[in-house]
């Protein structure tokens, strides 16, 4: 008997709707899984507790924390989204595979898991999993693709030296410009641009070489690779970007460019070395990701209207914050696309140039060399410039340069460290600016944070319930009138979850988008960082401008169904 039929059965469900989901089951070619959780008949666990009932397969409610990779690998990603069947635990002594599967009545996915396990003399046991545990196991499951094995097969081949003697330097670098180590690093570029990630790890450990991608904000483990390749990557990667190859002691820091499908991505390159080997840290600059238009960021439209007006103004400061990491100079980049114009002068010091823009003069600091911040700001001004970004407003002297930049006429563009937009003030005080200076030259101050968008495809819609609504609703409260006026939630209050599907690559998530606090230079703020600037008179002044905090911001997109709960939560707690 099937889900469907057992609901009618047990009255959970009428005849006629029975025959109506199957028929739409047909028509959506949906399983009577999906549709019954996405009609909200079942709550996920009473799904699957019952499907455990009428297939006889017991439940596995969770998943080991971490599954070796060994084990990842014995079925084959693709077998794996197909049809949804997970190496769980091997038993080698018993020649035991445990499986999780969504579909064990598939007779299709039985017949394959057979097949995978008969050519390796395994023999499977089956676990029925939900959904939720798929899409757990599918953020840890990244398997090597054929091509980065075959390269490896050929690599390890070359490096291994013949009658134990060592592999001279010359040799070496030669080994690293032949196929196997281009292929294979290759591989790994195109894996980060393939899965839209903003960071490449390559990272040794004691036993072998992990590669991991940033995704979204998150790390995941990819591809695993023996440690005896790391020298022949990690050089192969130092000879693109122009770093010295036989320099293991001390970090490097180097990029290059690659034609990747149609587009040409940059690629910034940071070697460490550790006990362990040489760490690399590649981070992927796509031109058509990384320029967005501010509505793009994901400003609300009280922040975008205020940001337009200052970009307006031919003087004073616009200064973002925030941690590495949460998109400030993606901001700054975006109000460029505002600014370029034939009739302006556009200069910049930034370390390092993360994106090239056209029309605009960029220019990349050297402290090694004593080319600074400092130092590239006093030259910067003799350029005759209309519009000045710097990278980052880092020390008493910068601060002091910038301050007289904007007062004599131009508009600056910086990033300064703070946790939050009423720390701005402070913060420009405790690097030595006068606080009367700080009003007629600060227009502006951005904060942000980043967090994950939800997949627009797969998103669920559900009724916040305990914790959650207490949550919501203790940030509604504080919202300034302007615009709690325009916010309305009744006693049932709707918020959406990631559930995960091929479009997403059952994540849940697509991207990222920003969460803002902005507020602007007014008479009333210039009156408080002369005489008493604490965050306390800053926010009240901020309110007052209709200025709603990082996560009231979030909490908004969570009702918008932008972006989760948790996700808002996480970043509010990492401030």
């Amino acid at each position: 008997m099937d889900l469907i039929s057992q609901l009618v059965k047990q009255r959970k469900l009428k005849k006629r709707e029975g025959a109506q989901l199957k028929m739409e089951a047909k028509e959506k070619e949906k399983t009577q899984e999906e549709l019954i959780l996405e009609k909200k008949i079942l709550s996920e666990n009473a799904l699957f507790q019952l499907k455990s009932k009428l297939t006889g397969t017991p439940l596995r409610e969770t998943l080991p924390e971490k599954i070796p990779p060994e084990i990842l690998n014995i079925i084959p990603r693709e077998s794996v989204e197909y049809y949804k069947i997970v190496p769980l635990l091997l038993r080698k002594k018993e020649e035991v595979l445990e499986v999780g599967m969504v579909y064990p009545d598939d007779p299709k996915a039985v017949e394959a898991l057979k097949f995978l396990t008969r050519q390796q003399k395994l023999h499977p046991k089956i676990f029925l999993i939900t959904f939720s545990n798929f899409r757990k196991y599918l953020e840890q499951f990244r398997a090597p693709k054929k091509e980065v094995e075959k390269a490896l097969e050929r690599l390890e081949e070359e490096i291994r030296p013949e009658g134990g003697k060592a592999i001279k330097k010359a040799e070496f670098e030669k080994l690293v410009e032949e196929a196997p180590v281009i292929k294979m690093v290759g591989v790994i570029l195109r894996q980060a641009i393939e899965g839209k990630a903003s960071d490449i790890h390559i990272e040794p450990t004691r036993e072998n070489v992990r590669v991991r991608y940033r995704l979204d904000g998150i790390l995941h483990s990819s591809l695993i690779l023996p440690l005896k390749v790391l020298p022949a990557i990690v050089a192969r990667i130092k000879i693109l970007s122009r770093l010295r190859i036989d320099e293991t002691r001390i970090p490097q820091d180097g990029r290059f460019s690659a034609k990747i499908g149609e587009k040409t991505i940059d690629f910034r390159v940071s070697t460490f070395p550790t006990t362990l080997g040489e760490k690399v840290a590649i981070r992927v600059l796509d031109p058509t990701e990384g320029l967005k238009s501010l509505i793009d960021l994901g400003l609300s439209e009280r922040n975008f209207k205020v940001v337009k007006e200052a970009v307006k103004k031919s003087y004073g400061m616009i200064l973002a914050t925030g941690p590495t990491g949460s998109g400030k100079t993606t901001t700054l980049y975006s109000l460029f696309q505002l600014l370029n114009k034939e009739g302006v002068n556009i200069v910049t010091l930034e370390d390092p140039v993360e994106y090239f823009i056209d029309g605009v003069n960029q220019s990349q600091i050297r402290p090694e060399i004593e080319y600074t911040f400092a130092k590239g700001l006093r030259q910067i001004v003799r350029q005759d410039p209309d519009i000045i970004m710097v990278g980052e407003v880092r020390d008493e002297e910068t601060a002091a340069l910038a301050i007289h930049a904007a007062l004599t006429g131009h508009l600056l563009l910086s990033t300064l460290h703070t946790t939050n937009v009423l720390g701005v003030i402070s913060r420009l005080i405790d690097m030595g600016v006068k606080p009367f200076l700080i009003p007629p030259t600060l227009s502006l101050a951005i904060s942000q944070r980043l967090v994950r968008a939800l997949c627009p495809f797969c998103k669920k819609r559900v009724r916040a319930q305990g914790e959650a609504k207490d949550y919501i609703l203790s940030k509604l409260k504080n919202l300034p009138a302007s615009v709690a006026e325009k916010v309305r939630v009744g006693k049932t209050i709707f918020i959406y979850q990631p559930q995960g599907c091929k479009k997403c690559n059952s994540k849940g998530y697509s991207g990222r988008t920003g969460v803002y606090e902005v507020i602007k230079m007014t008479d009333a703020l210039a009156e408080i960082t002369i005489q008493n600037p604490t965050e306390s008179q800053i926010l009240k002044e901020a309110r007052a401008q209709g200025m709603v905090t990082m996560e009231e911001e979030g909490v908004l997109k969570v009702l918008k169904g932008i972006t989760s709960l948790e996700e808002v939560m996480r970043v509010a707690e990492e401030k």
